[in-house]
């Protein structure tokens, strides 16, 4: 029962000391907190924290006596913005303590995901250990993809809790992500006053997106450093899309595109490629009677800008620091005069592994007997809709097709009541370029975890939203209809977590009551081991001042000392 009762109280004082930070330096930023929902005020909570996470590491580890004093102070600075004016804030307040109570289900697990032992507990724990150190993607092939999410679960390295809060990263971005999707569905509290209003084509993506992130993705275990990027390329494209709406621009309103590009790159830093989206942005920018140069000066050269270009250095950079890949595993990105990178032989084969994997040539039980061939071109096709596409995606386009349908059932008198609305040019050119990253997916990584989740959702759901749109549907009606749709989301939810729990309950004997925490096994640890070892061995040449540069040993560097090991990896 102890740890149940730890767990939910660092639960909500993480939560709190979150949105503490959000609040601090949003007036510093000098960004009007009215306009900003405490959804993104988490969010950009996170993104302090992660600036943070990533500077410090530099010189120091993240241990437990760190991040309690961290979680204080921002606990403090909560209290002294949040609580201090507590009446502007109560509503907000409410409906995010609300949506955080209704995804708690979450929170309990046994089983977290597949790769967690392998690199990402592993990661995480790395940096509660140690500072910052070049070349440890010499220790693990996962060490060389790192993720935000391992640097920001660093940070609940907690007293009595330990290394037990690393899933926490996930359920906060899935909960201020609920939190923001609500508020543009509609103001959560506008039933109880309901004025005609005008219902727009975000107001129904916004509808489809949160059902689906709660129902697709309402295992946190399944999360990884995929889902919860993938969350939040709903919202950029709702964001975009009200973006290129709006009548009268000004800088400010970039504050959320570049907030949610910045999180979304350095969770996966393969999704730069949604950078394609500056396309419509600058387009948009230009038609408002301006030149190219005041279009990309309005863009790129504004203080919210470098909010993306912080977490853009600090993504790209520790990939440097760690394979010697700017992105790993590009291998044009690599460079090979430095002694910690990654030998460009070994990055190509990596990428032609994943790539393997992605096509189902690489299974847990099977692996095609040509490998090079099977990847070029289409020749892997007709094996991955046998292996993977029956019955993966196959059964994820059967559950749109239902939850559309469900939802289109609740409007359906009103779809041919057709009003006459023009449909913004720069929605199709939104829809057109998801269409391509889509072909880009298919060709290169088509699995589902690598951004096919959200391209397949976005490419169903616009044409139907846009239809929506221009469909005369009651406001009242439409809020009615809502609510009911957001009950049945929450229901499916919990549902769906409780009758996971049962399941770990029977399976693994789980006790989620009296052993709260998910499993650990001892080999976990290896990696920390394996780092330790190395690092006692360099002491001791110090300290013995014998030569510890035996030819064909391996380089490692921390703040210009050399840490000489042998090969880790092959």
């Amino acid at each position: 029962m102890s740890n149940l009762l730890i767990l939910i109280a660092y639960y909500f004082l993480i939560l709190i000391s979150i949105l503490g930070y959000g609040l601090f330096f949003l007036e510093i930023f000098k960004k009007k907190i009215s306009s900003t929902n405490l959804g993104y005020v988490g969010l950009f909570g996170i993104f302090v924290l992660l600036f943070y996470s990533y500077l410090s590491n530099f010189i120091l580890a993240h241990s437990e006596i760190h991040n309690i004093l961290l979680i204080i102070l921002g606990l403090i600075l909560s209290f002294l913005k949040l609580f201090k004016n507590f009446s502007s804030y109560k509503k907000e307040f409410i409906l995010t303590i609300l949506v955080f109570c209704l995804i708690s289900s979450s929170l309990f697990l046994y089983k977290n995901h597949d790769d967690f032992p392998y690199y990402h507990f592993p990661y995480t724990y790395y940096l509660t250990q140690q500072s910052f150190y070049i070349g440890v993607g010499q220790f693990n092939h996962g060490f060389r993809t790192p993720s935000s999410i391992f640097y920001l679960n660093s940070l609940f390295y907690l007293p009595h809790a330990k290394y037990y809060l690393f899933h926490l990263g996930s359920i906060y971005i899935l909960g201020f992500a609920n939190i923001i999707l609500l508020k543009k569905i509609d103001n959560f509290f506008s039933y109880l006053n309901l004025k005609k209003k005008k219902i727009n084509v975000t107001n129904y993506l916004s509808l489809f997106s949160i059902i689906f992130i709660n129902i697709f993705f309402y295992r946190i275990a399944e999360h990884g450093t995929d889902r919860s990027a993938q969350i939040l390329i709903f919202l950029l494209i709702i964001e975009l899309m009200i973006f290129i709406n709006i009548k009268r621009i000004k800088s400010e309103d970039l504050f959320n595109l570049y907030l949610l590009a910045a999180l979304i790159i350095s969770l996966k830093a393969f999704y730069i490629l949604y950078a394609v989206f500056f396309i419509p942005l600058l387009l948009f920018v230009k038609s408002k009677n301006q030149t190219y140069i005041q279009a990309i000066s309005f863009l790129f050269i504004n203080k919210f800008f470098s909010i993306f270009l912080l977490m853009l250095f600090f993504t790209l950079f520790t990939y440097f620091i760690n394979t010697g890949c700017i992105i790993y595993p590009l291998n044009f990105t690599c460079f090979d005069n430095f002694n910690w990178g990654i030998a460009k032989e070994q990055v190509i084969r990596m990428n032609n592994h994943y790539e393997l994997w992605s096509k189902a040539g690489l299974t847990p039980t099977s692996k095609v007997s040509n490998p090079s061939e099977y990847i070029q071109g289409f020749n892997w096709v007709k094996n991955w809709i046998d292996l993977y596409f029956f019955n993966k995606v196959s059964d994820f386009i059967l559950g749109l097709i239902v939850t559309v349908f469900i939802v289109v059932i609740f409007f359906k008198k009103h779809l041919f009541k057709v009003k006459n609305k023009k449909i913004n040019k720069f929605f199709y050119l939104i829809y057109i370029i998801i269409m391509i990253l889509g072909v880009e997916w298919f060709y290169n990584h088509p699995a589902l975890r690598y951004g096919g989740y959200c391209i397949i959702a976005l490419l169903i759901f616009i044409p139907i939203c846009l239809k929506l749109d221009i469909s005369n549907v009651n406001y009242k009606y439409y809020i009615k209809s809502v609510i009911i749709l957001l009950i049945l989301t929450a229901l499916v939810f919990n549902i769906r977590n409780i009758n996971r729990i049962v399941k770990e309950i029977n399976f693994y004997k789980y006790k989620p009551l009296q052993e709260t925490f998910y499993n650990l096994d001892n080999n976990i640890f290896r990696i920390q081991k394996q780092m330790e070892g190395h690092i006692s061995r360099y002491n001791k040449c110090l300290n013995s001042r014998e030569d510890c540069s035996p030819e064909g040993q391996k380089v490692y560097m921390k703040y210009g000392k050399i840490i000489f090991n042998n090969r880790v990896n092959d």
